[in-house]
């Protein structure tokens, strides 16, 4: 029984004061999903990514999840001038509800001693970056001075790892050797760069005894080094998200190879494998999308909502992999992809499948029990969920704004039938009954839980 946005009982028999009654028979009824890393209308490369907090809260809806977490980019000169610029360009445009993580790309004392403030601002996380050199990297002591006032205000720290000089150096040596296809994007940021900096953050996060949640993770080392963090007690986490179960480098090597760059980029088979693995013993707690979509053409329209759209997209990068922009669409691919690569072929779960993608996120990031679950009290972010429903996806099923789908062609099994948003029905097969400016931000919980 959902009342005032909120799930006010669960039983067998509720009749009393109910107006409208959904058949959820041979269904599932499942807790909207918790996507913890995206980025919408995010400025790179001379463009923005093509889904703003309105199209990409849609497209996620369409696949069963109801709430997301953007990255505050620190673009002003306090951290609370860029998130009141981050809300300015949010609130009238959210559909579900939202919350923000906050960048860190420069640090020094005025910085270090605004950053317990964002508390009061429901932001309680922290990202930062080895990768990106003079753009967004800190130095490691940097780092751990970040760790250390993360842990005294109850906030949790991502890293963002990869090896920045390293990169920029391979950078410039495949340019100066004629390399500019979009495989050397793959090529220029080795697996053993993130391998190394996964562990070079989990060491820092020990000398600083802090939390830290490793963003993104691609390579089978870092499932290794997450293993040994975690071994030694070290309060260490990490997500990953669906391109790294299924592609590889050879995707980049394809004639539309830049349809699959993104940052960290696609590995091996066997990193792939690594990848599921960590999922199926729960090393990983967390599935995320980092979605950031572009057009592939870019210089063509797309009709979204039955208007024309033409956003600059990878094809900027034609001649030089170094100006594609990183990014892909994948919020709204999650939930469908993992039901049927993971649940329906027995590799997790239905609990397990639950608990990575709207449960641990919740908790992690300080919204349990309001979202990723099911409780009288919680909020009514609720998928109905058909195990059974058969679907060819693609970009003509995704609800993206963007040209391209990664899964095009797939064959899967279990889509949301109807999905709920604070007990407000938004999606009804593939009728759209959301609101711009309906979804609410979300003041989030320090101190949240380590899994």
């Amino acid at each position: 029984m959902i009342e005032n946005e909120i799930i006010l009982q669960i039983g067998r028999e509720i009749t009393d004061n109910v107006d409208e009654v959904y058949d959820a028979t041979g269904k599932y009824v499942l807790p909207g999903g918790v996507d913890v890393h995206t980025h919408f209308a995010l400025p790179m490369a001379g463009t923005v990514s093509s889904d703003d907090h309105y199209t990409g809260q849609k497209a996620a809806a369409f696949g069963g999840t109801t709430t997301t977490i953007d990255f505050v980019s620190q673009d002003c000169e306090t951290l609370t001038e860029s998130v009141e610029a981050w809300h300015q360009r949010t609130d009238n445009l959210a559909v579900t509800d939202y919350s923000f993580h906050m960048n860190i790309t420069r640090f020094n004392k005025d910085i270090g001693k605004e950053i317990p403030s964002l508390v009061k601002k429901g932001i309680t996380t922290l990202k930062v970056f080895t990768a990106y050199n003079n753009r967004l990297r800190l130095q490691d002591g940097e780092i751990l001075q970040v760790l250390r006032i993360a842990k005294s205000a109850g906030m949790l720290t991502m890293l963002h790892a990869e090896n920045g000089d390293v990169i920029d150096l391979l950078i410039e040596e495949a340019l100066a050797a004629g390399n500019t296809s979009p495989v050397w994007h793959a090529r220029t940021r080795p697996a053993w760069g993130a391998v190394e900096a996964s562990l070079r953050g989990c060491a820092l996060a020990a000398q600083a005894r802090a939390p830290l949640y490793i963003v993104h993770m691609n390579a089978a080392g870092e499932v290794d080094q997450l293993e040994y963090a975690r071994s030694k007690g070290l309060p260490v986490m990490g997500e990953t998200c669906p391109q790294y179960l299924f592609f590889t480098e050879e995707n980049l090597d394809q004639s539309d190879g830049a349809k699959w760059i993104c940052s960290p980029p696609m590995r091996s088979k066997e990193d792939n494998l690594r990848l599921w693995e960590g999922l199926e013993k729960g090393t990983i707690k967390v599935l995320s999308t980092d979605h950031c979509p572009f057009f592939f053409e870019g210089n063509r329209p797309i009709i979204y909502e039955n208007e024309p759209v033409m956003i600059p997209g990878k094809e900027l990068g034609k001649d030089d992999f170094t100006k594609i922009p990183n990014g892909l669409p994948g919020v709204g691919d999650r939930l469908p992809i993992l039901w049927t690569e993971g649940v329906q072929k027995g590799r997790i779960t239905a609990n397990e499948f639950v608990a990575l993608n709207c449960t641990n996120p919740a908790k992690i990031f300080g919204l349990y029990p309001k979202k990723g679950t099911i409780l009288p009290g919680s909020d009514a972010d609720i998928a109905i969920w058909d195990p059974n429903k058969k679907v060819i996806y693609g970009v003509g099923v995704a609800q993206h704004r963007t040209d391209y789908n990664l899964y095009e062609g797939w064959r899967l099994t279990g889509y949301p039938e109807k999905v709920f948003s604070r007990g407000k029905l938004i999606v009804d097969g593939s009728t759209w009954y959301g609101k711009k400016g309906s979804g609410k931000f979300l003041y989030r919980k320090p101190f949240a839980e380590i899994l």
